[in-house]
């Protein structure tokens, strides 16, 4: 057992649904200490290359404000470009969404997702995409209720997960401290029905054997099933 927690078991995990006024979808996630703000906007422009296709779009955005970590970073803004891992984060979240939503029926409209890390202490990226769907499905539900679209596009729920293994033991949703410590860290896409979406993993320090990421995986299973019964409760609320 870990400091505080034991090894399947999640930091403490709360979502504020309708957290900004103005977008069509929003909500705060707190992982731990890690905090994002996540709003879905519905745009009437669809990317160029998609006009007259008969589909719809949805694309994220992600960001770490300037002192969301012990020590200042300059805003992307003022370098003149984002950096990779910013554009690897963000097309990871773009990926998870569209991975669960039928993009025709959008029906020629585009949903924005902005994930704002305002206080990051590891798994910035797995709290982004499961606050991201929170969002996104508060987004399509107004729509629906708008009536600007017909039929709900989402077919299933989606969320992300970190694991990782520290000196041979398998350990789930990793602070920073942990994150730094791990021989193999490893984030997990999986929707609700257990399919994977994506899986990223990384053996800087230690090779992963196979029992090893089967037990990262069902670790992860648990911790998705998890966070998706709270997606239920918090949209349904």
């Amino acid at each position: 057992m870990r400091k505080n927690r034991h090894i399947n078991q999640l930091r403490d995990i709360e979502i504020v649904p309708k957290f900004s006024p103005y977008p069509e979808g929003s909500c705060l996630i707190k992982c731990g200490n890690t905090h994002v703000i996540c709003s879905a906007s519905l745009d009437q422009n669809i990317p160029r290359w998609l006009k007259n296709s008969g589909s719809g779009w949805v694309t994220a955005e992600y960001g770490m404000i300037p002192r969301s970590t012990s020590e200042r970073m300059s805003r992307e803004a003022a370098r003149g470009k984002q950096s990779g891992r910013t554009q690897e984060i963000q097309r990871l979240i773009g990926r998870s969404l569209r991975s669960v939503i039928d993009l025709e029926d959008l029906k020629d409209l585009q949903i924005i997702i902005d994930c704002d890390v305002i206080q990051a202490d590891g798994g910035t990226r797995t709290a982004s995409v499961s606050g991201a769907f929170v969002a996104l499905q508060l987004c399509i539900n107004k729509m629906l209720n708008k009536k600007i679209i017909k039929k709900n596009p989402l077919r299933e729920s989606v969320a992300a997960i970190s694991c990782g293994i520290i000196n041979g033991e398998p350990l789930l949703d990793l602070d920073f401290d942990e994150d730094q410590n791990a021989g193999v860290d490893a984030n997990f896409v999986i929707t609700e029905t257990g399919k994977l979406v994506e899986v990223q993993m990384t053996s800087e320090k230690q090779l992963c054997s196979e029992e090893s990421f089967n037990t990262m995986l069902q670790l992860a299973k648990s911790g998705v099933k998890e966070i998706i019964q709270m997606q239920k409760k918090i949209v349904s609320g």
